[in-house]
């Protein structure tokens, strides 16, 4: 007797983790990898460029057919450095916004205006395209977003895409994340409980340790990430520490204390050789699988919370 209780207790747990398992909708990394052809099928996104505006146009179109309420945040940014004045916004997507736990994610919509890294000195002036450093995590949220529509999830998830991320001078961080300084000092949502951006993750090679400054500035939800990526055999996800990266967490910790991490592979596409900001940033070096290892995370991240 005591034999065939412990079988059915075994089934009946093994029953409940599937149920629970199945409750998880699939992230489709080929459906997401469109989304990044799409976005460089309107060429370069530097703010001001023909394609920055056939895009904004499109991600709005996308967002308002999936999400409860969409609006832009729009600010101004005056380049001391090269000089110039660039009008920008962040777009700000909110699903579930009655929930009581509420969390963000982002990513930066615009591209590099200029190649800085190109070798030929002639491409350097040249906006990059942005398969990756810029498209590869709209993309992947843009699935997510989907999935909010249809499978809608218990707690609130609010989607930005960051504007002025990439208008940065090196050496001077504060050119740099431009829309989420903007977003972090001027909050147009009630503080969320954390916050995960997305950066360069359509690498084929992808490689994605902890970033140094995620883990300084919200250790429990560096750890709790990437055990999560460990438990689902996400095998980009590694959990040793990497760089220390400016991106757009940063922001958003030093100006709202909101508790955020950066998902990003900066070795690109690996460390003896460099497609970002240059004009190799193109989606042939980009792959539907590795946006599915982040976009799976996220998805069980987000319908696994309590």
């Amino acid at each position: 007797m005591k034999i065939i209780m412990k079988i059915i207790l075994i089934i009946f747990t093994l029953l409940v983790s599937a149920g629970c398992e199945n409750t998880v909708p699939e992230f489709s990394g080929k459906n997401a990898f469109q989304y990044l052809e799409k976005q460089c099928s309107f060429g370069p996104r530097n703010p001001g460029s023909l394609g920055y505006k056939e895009c904004l146009t499109f991600l709005l179109q996308e967002l308002v057919a999936t999400a409860d309420t969409v609006w832009t945040q729009p600010f101004t940014y005056d380049d001391l450095h090269r000089g110039g004045s660039y009008d920008l916004q962040n777009i700000i997507a909110r699903f579930n916004p009655n929930a009581e736990k509420q969390i963000l994610l982002g990513a930066h919509w615009d591209t590099r205006p200029w190649s800085d890294k190109e070798s030929d000195i002639e491409n350097q002036n040249m906006p990059i395209m942005g398969a990756n450093d810029g498209a590869s995590g709209v993309a992947v949220l843009l699935e997510i977003t989907h999935i909010l529509k249809s499978n809608p999830a218990e707690i609130g998830v609010t989607i930005v895409f960051f504007d002025g991320e990439d208008l940065g001078m090196s050496g001077d961080n504060t050119s740099y994340a431009l829309g989420s300084q903007y977003f972090a000092k001027n909050l147009p949502i009630p503080k969320p409980d954390h916050a995960i951006v997305l950066d360069m993750v359509g690498d084929k090679h992808l490689h994605l340790p902890i970033e140094r400054l995620s883990y300084r500035h919200a250790p429990r939800l560096a750890r709790e990430i990437w055990k999560l990526a460990n438990r689902l055999n996400l095998p980009a996800f590694d959990q040793s520490l990497g760089y220390s990266i400016f991106d757009d967490h940063v922001p958003l910790w030093e100006f709202a204390e909101i508790p955020a991490i950066d998902i990003i592979d900066f070795d690109y596409p690996h460390k003896f050789d460099n497609y970002w900001h240059t004009q190799e940033d193109t989606p042939d070096k980009c792959s539907p699988a590795s946006l599915e290892q982040v976009g799976t995370l996220l998805t069980h991240h987000i319908y696994g919370i309590e």
